[in-house]
């Protein structure tokens, strides 16, 4: 049975008959169940950011939410944060490690965000909820947020210059924070007495309750519809359909292995270029992911957990083949990784690993963005800027009648990467960070910050047929006391990479702005700001895509009327010739 709209056939759909599925599901059914398990998640990731407390998660949105089955497999996701997504399954299989169904019961729900047991790194707290149908356990609930502050030594517990995981804050195995409803005051103690802001933790860690429960009300009301029996082989069905789709698309590329090597610029402790290679062979419908060569786990933190480099390599396999393919845990099927053990795509602890989550992540989806990119361009994409350019700032907010504590929090964007047929995005979040920026309006609201600036950095995309990305320039200043600061960032030594004959994007560039200065600081850096201080992060660009003789000469000069290419760099990088228009004003 082929459908002439969708082009479906038998291998892909799993279709027996023009009426039932392999599993005597029939299409409807399914596309009725999966259709209504990704709302369960969207209508979870609705609640969790409405709810929550911190500009990290309601306004950044940085967080993530999943359903799963009652065996832990991955049913539906929200549309969040891939490092989140790929991940979260080892953590709701850890919960369930810890406790077995039968020490589950209704309105229990288990918190934990320890890297080395299924977390990614300390400030992303996940909490799993079983959901119990008529006294039976039916699937379970689980959401990701990534706290302004878990303790440790720096404001904020992202610091560029921790050298093991009992600096970085509060390390939380698998715990039970909810039992039949309630919170758990001895395990909320210890929690809130750990960090810089207990009011906003237990506000967002109540978001992260209510978004769970809302996913039970909901898969409930599925289960009253269809029945539990039937819903079940539904939610099967689903899984099974994805495998079959993602290993028709593997079948599509074809056999070989495909190698690429990049490399972090450091890790804040004097070890530089930091190599992160791949091997990618794929075999039929099968793919195996190597990462031998790639660099012994460092002494700084940018080591990541096998869950983080897991969840790289499936967003990346998924770029390549159809994004179209239901996410859940069908699609991983297919995909064999091997991460060798003690290196910094799979560290051992106690390793520091805050920026593993965050920028290794990021250098791993590049090495396999960039394999198929050598092989097959017209499905990759130019690397975009590699990095999330993780500000943290901390101190004591002195408005108001009583100085309080306060955490800020924030990843940057920059540009995304050329590809066939389009440009590259201009300052957003990439690949996988998918957050969105703090609003200048309420920074300055909830901190004693300020912006001074946040804008395009011109002529910093590679020039390609299809440009590569802008970076950005924020300039954030501390407002009436001292503060901590930690940027932890990388693309500053190596640029982002062109392919099919584009140009590298410009790495990006950080300064400290005091007194009249700019003073050039290290993208790895903790320091005190003084009130009046500043400092200012430039982002990379991204990488071209084609040859830049190749690119329309009216893209030329829109890119040159927008600002966002230089006459100069027009005239360099692609031989056009675009004057710049008299000013009217009077001097």
């Amino acid at each position: 049975m082929t459908d002439e709209n969708t082009g479906a056939t038998d291998e892909n759909t799993g279709a027996t008959d023009e009426n039932t599925g392999a599993t005597g599901v029939d299409p409807v059914t399914l596309e009725v169940v999966r259709n209504a398990c990704v709302a369960v998640a969207e209508e979870m990731n609705a609640t969790l950011i409405r709810t929550s407390y911190s500009p990290n998660i309601k306004d950044r949105q940085d967080c993530s939410c999943a359903l799963f089955d009652a065996d832990a497999d991955l049913l539906s996701q929200a549309e969040n944060q891939p490092v989140h997504l790929g991940a979260m399954p080892f953590s709701v299989a850890a919960a369930v490690e810890a406790f077995p169904p039968e020490t589950l019961d209704p309105g229990d729900a288990v918190l934990l965000n320890d890297p080395f047991h299924g977390g990614a790194h300390l400030p992303d707290l996940t909490l799993v909820s079983p959901i119990f149908v008529e006294g039976e356990l039916a699937a379970f609930a689980a959401n990701r947020a990534h706290h302004a502050d878990i303790g440790g030594a720096q404001a904020g517990s992202v610091a560029a210059d921790s050298t093991d995981i009992y600096q970085e804050g509060l390390r939380i195995p698998p715990v039970k924070l909810y039992r039949g409803g309630e919170a758990d005051e001895d395990a909320m103690n210890i929690l809130l007495s750990n960090v810089r802001t207990p009011d906003e933790r237990r506000g967002d860690l109540r978001a992260q309750r209510a978004a769970n429960r809302t996913a039970q009300e909901r898969f409930a009301d599925l289960a009253e519809t269809h029945g539990l029996a039937d819903l079940r082989a539904a939610t099967d069905a689903i899984q099974d359909y994805s495998e079959r789709r993602m290993r028709a698309e593997i079948r599509d590329l074809p056999d070989g292995e495909y190698a690429f090597e990049d490399a972090l610029d450091d890790d804040g402790r004097g070890n530089r270029d930091i190599p992160i290679a791949v091997t990618i062979t794929v075999e039929g419908d099968e793919v195996e992911v190597d990462f031998s060569g790639t660099a012994e786990q460092v002494e700084g933190p940018v080591n990541a957990p096998f869950a983080v480099t897991a969840s790289a390599t499936y967003y990346a396999l998924r770029c390549v083949t159809d994004p179209d393919i239901p996410p859940n845990s069908g699609c991983y099927r297919p995909i064999d990784i091997e991460a060798p053990e003690g290196t910094v795509v799979n560290a051992r602890p106690p390793a520091a690993v805050v920026g593993g989550n965050l920028e290794t992540s990021q250098r791993t989806t590049d090495v396999i963005l960039g394999a198929f990119g050598e092989r097959a361009p017209e499905r990759s994409v130019a690397a975009g800027q590699g990095t999330m350019n993780n500000v943290t700032l901390g101190g004591t907010d002195p408005r108001g009648d009583e100085p309080t504590p306060y955490a800020f929090y924030e990843t940057q964007g920059g540009g995304f990467g050329g590809r066939a047929g389009k440009d590259g995005m201009d300052g957003v979040h990439v690949h996988m960070s998918n957050t969105l920026n703090t609003p200048a309006e309420v920074l300055e609201t909830a901190y004693p910050l300020r912006v001074l600036r946040y804008e395009y950095r011109p002529d910093s995309g590679g020039a390609g047929e299809f440009r590569g990305g802008l970076g950005l320039r924020r300039d954030i200043e501390v407002r009436g006391h001292r503060a901590s600061f930690s940027l932890l960032a990388d693309r500053r030594a190596h640029a982002p990479y062109g392919i099919a004959g584009g140009e590298d994007g410009e790495p990006g560039d950080d300064y400290l702005l005091r007194e009249g200065e700019a003073v050039p600081i290290d993208a790895k850096t903790v320091r005190d700001l003084d009130p009046g201080d500043a400092v200012s992060v430039r982002t990379p660009g991204a990488g071209g895509y084609g040859d830049p003789e190749d690119r329309d000469p009216e893209a030329v000069a829109r890119d040159v009327e927008l600002g966002k290419v230089s006459p100069e760099s027009a005239r360099a990088e692609y031989g056009v010739e675009v004057e710049e228009e008299e000013s009217n004003s009077e001097e």
